[in-house]
């Protein structure tokens, strides 16, 4: 899947879409899941043009990812939900049902989340 420049996450970081930030930083932004799927759901992403955290790990600078991973810890922590339990998601490609075409991880919390992946 090539980055597209017209996703949604690229249009929210240009403000032409509205969003409840979360956090902001020089590198990452994370705002609230507009779908939430538990009553913490928010999307960490990075600033930069990045598919997949594939596309992410091999081609970002060093800096961005220790930014992008910091951020994560420091939104679940500010949402309350380090301490009792969270769970990060990251999708990548069709298989995977990877919507946007731009990497991102979900941060879910705020109770008992249940197995994982069902055995089906």
């Amino acid at each position: 899947m090539a980055y597209d420049p017209g996703n949604v996450f690229a249009r929210i970081l240009r403000g032409e879409v509205p969003c409840r930030k979360v956090y902001e930083d020089e590198q990452v932004l994370a705002f609230h899941d507009v779908n939430p799927q538990a009553p913490v759901h928010v999307l960490v992403i990075p600033k930069g043009a990045y598919e997949s955290l594939d596309d992410f790990s091999a081609k970002a600078s060093d800096g961005e990812l220790a930014a992008f991973f910091r951020a994560v810890g420091e939104v679940a922590r500010a949402l309350g939900v380090a301490g009792p339990g969270y769970r990060i998601l990251a999708n990548h490609g069709r298989d995977a049902h990877q919507e946007v075409p731009h990497f991102h991880v979900h941060i879910f919390g705020g109770r008992p989340l249940g197995r994982m992946i069902s055995k089906a």
